[in-house]
């Protein structure tokens, strides 16, 4: 006679009843967080359900770093969608997760007013009420506990019956029910999911960039962070948040480059600035042209008062002459006859730089010395970096740099310079930098740029991967610039700015330079190898109209998010019409922008009443931004004209009218 086998323990949680599926926001199944910045909300959905008919409860669970748990309730919509939400609040990471149950005590009243209703017999249920309430007084405090009884108390004498049922489902004990919630047996999504949350300018910014040696009068002649300093309230009048500087550090002799990417050099040539490393130091000095360590500091300084964060390019690539050469050769690529290789992107060639062997043996101290170098430039005052070709180095590399930086200081926003595959970019965005680059240089009609923006908007993309829209850049001249005269400067600028909630340009856009080495995007003349002297005020310049955008982002809310970004028809291929929203409607933008630099576009725009909770045939205003100019406008359709000489682009601000207690019109 066989024995029977000792039963195995299960698990608890098998004996949970509810199932918590497909939880949004969730990056690859919880591996990177979703992100953030302070003030800015999480909206977490999750499908909850059970086997049955009983009623459920959900509660969604945050805390920040290792503080304890917030508990907010969860609201059910059709098909056992869930919904909850709360507020990032400070920088570093959070944690988030969802709790759900069956709720007894609301399926016992639910079906006890279905009987009651019915006429039925109810006194066995309620005895089985009185008997939750009573356990739910031991788990209370006081004076609940006493109340719960004494409504258990009541319950239990059943008669008359119509009046029990209805006291056991009145607001008052239903409120306290839910305040001692029997939560046995619940359900918990594990492991719980992350939020990175960082300072404002990671979502909103608006870039400017500018190489201080070119901050000069004299060609021959290198500008300084002195000089740089007495150009600051000039940036800051245009609007800007970050002063984005090229690597200022030394720049190697050997293999230097000419003017215009030439292989001959001439003296005086100053090379480009991402040959990195002299005789004069590395990735740690600074050019001595352009000061000293001081100076900068002072520069960084300077540039806060006057509402400006510095942010430096680090390019992880050395000159011959760089220090690490000489002492660490083990970080580089060796050919056969033991000389080091110089960069290639074929066929290009860049022999005035050495790129890092990632793969080297000694690969962690390679490592932990490139940490230091962003440390090194955070001590210094620096909160912002823009990360040159990280798509060079693993995305392993950067995750591991981005985290242990980010320990210490949570308030560093790390751009990537990456024009690259998607996923790549989306893999940096996913190992932590904070913003990239983005394909929208390239992006110049309707459909590509609607397609372009759905993709990074309305889809998963837009919880980790934030844009940075960049009209122009010191290797990119595109070709809708070089040719479409001033109209093309001033749409790519509205579109760059309202399209997306941080973008940059290069210094020089102000002024329209567009001439460009010819079939390529390559500046003439190009900054990069040579001193650049500019007429800041040449006539015909854009600044006024670059600060008055500016102005405009800074005044509307609905600008400073990409996910208010929603596109409305009208009726021309040439126009693009689109705006952007808060979520109670209390800031509506609106942008018209001619894609065509050349000729008068005009057509019918279409919108969305409904959204904007207007009615059908009611009268509003729209405040024009740019111009100062205001309409009304009725129905859904509604006419534009952008003529590329005056204006290529409208920004219109929607003001709802709104009605008083007393029935007064006014406009919001």
């Amino acid at each position: 006679m066989s024995q029977d086998k000792p039963q195995v323990r299960l698990p608890d949680e098998m004996a949970a009843r509810v199932s918590i599926e497909r939880i949004r926001p969730r990056i690859d199944c919880g591996r990177f967080p979703i992100k953030r910045t302070v003030g800015e909300k999480v909206v977490v959905t999750a499908y909850i359900f059970a086997d049955g008919h009983d009623l459920l409860q959900a509660v969604l669970q945050y805390r920040h770093a290792e503080e304890e748990w917030i508990e907010l309730p969860m609201t059910a919509f059709t098909d056992d969608l869930w919904r909850g939400e709360f507020v990032v609040e400070h920088l570093g990471s959070y944690s988030y997760t969802v709790r759900a149950w069956i709720d007894h005590f609301a399926s016992w009243q639910r079906d006890l007013l279905k009987k009651a209703d019915a006429g039925q017999d109810v006194a066995s249920d309620l005895l089985e009420g009185a008997a939750m309430i009573e356990a739910t007084a031991r788990r209370a405090q006081s004076p609940d506990d006493i109340w719960l009884s004494s409504i258990a108390e009541m319950l239990a004498t059943v008669e008359p019956q119509e009046k029990m049922a209805a006291r056991a489902t009145a607001p008052d004990v239903t409120a306290m029910m839910k305040r001692y919630p029997e939560r046995l047996r619940e359900a918990v999504f594990t492991p719980a999911l992350t939020v990175t949350v960082e300072q404002r300018l990671a979502g909103f910014s608006a870039w400017y960039e500018l190489f201080p040696r070119s901050v000069t009068q004299n060609p021959e002649k290198s500008g300084t962070f002195r000089a740089v300093e007495r150009i600051l309230p000039d940036i800051a009048r245009m609007g800007f948040d970050v002063l984005y500087l090229p690597p200022i550090h030394p720049i190697g002799r050997t293999n230097r480059k000419g003017r215009n990417n030439s292989l001959m050099t001439v003296p005086g040539d100053p090379g480009s600035p991402w040959a990195i490393g002299s005789e004069d130091g590395g990735h740690k000095a600074v050019h001595p042209d352009l000061g000293t360590l001081e100076d900068f500091e002072h520069l960084v300084a300077s540039a806060r008062r006057q509402g400006l964060e510095i942010a430096l390019d680090i390019a992880l690539q050395c000159s011959p002459d760089h220090p690490y050469i000489r002492e660490h050769p083990e970080w580089f690529r060796h050919r056969p006859d033991g000389s080091l290789k110089f960069a290639e992107n074929p066929p290009k060639k860049y022999e005035d730089i050495y790129p890092i062997c990632f793969d080297c043996e000694e690969w962690q101290p390679l490592w932990h010395e490139l940490k230091s170098i962003f440390l090194f430039w955070i001590e210094r005052g620096v909160k912002l970096f823009r990360v040159d070709n990280p798509h060079t180095k693993p995305l392993s590399f950067w995750e591991w740099l981005i985290a242990e930086v980010r320990q210490n200081h949570p308030e560093t926003v790390f751009l990537s310079e990456a024009f690259t595959r998607p996923r790549v970019m989306y893999g940096l965005a996913k190992a932590g930098f904070s913003q990239s680059y983005t394909y929208f240089t390239w992006r110049n009609t309707k459909y590509e740029l609607t397609a372009y923006l759905r993709q990074l908007v309305e889809t998963e993309v837009s919880e980790y991967f934030r844009p940075n829209f960049f009209a122009n850049t010191p290797d990119i001249l595109p070709e809708f610039l070089q040719f479409g005269g001033r109209a093309a400067f001033i749409s790519r600028l509205v579109l760059a700015a309202t399209l997306s909630s941080c973008y940059g340009i290069y210094s020089g856009y102000e002024l329209l330079e567009n001439e460009a080495v010819p079939g390529t995007e390559e500046y003439l003349n190009s900054e990069k190898f040579e001193i650049k002297v500019r007429d800041w005020n040449l006539a015909g310049n854009i600044r006024p109209f670059i600060a008055r955008i500016n102005t405009i982002r800074r005044k509307n809310a609905a600008l400073a998010s990409n996910a208010g970004l929603s596109f409305y028809p009208v009726d021309n291929e040439q126009l693009l019409f689109y705006g952007k929203s808060t979520e109670d409607l209390t800031n509506i933008i609106l942008v018209a922008v001619n894609l065509d630099p050349h000729h008068v576009q005009e057509g019918m725009l279409e919108l969305p009443l409904e959204q904007f909770r207007i009615e059908k045939n009611e009268v509003f205003q729209v405040h024009e931004l740019i111009f100062d100019n205001r309409f009304l406008w009725q129905g859904r359709r509604n006419y534009v004209r952008l003529d590329p000489a005056e204006s290529p682009a409208q920004i219109f601000l929607l003001r709802r009218k709104l009605r008083t207690e007393r029935d007064f019109d006014y406009f919001m």
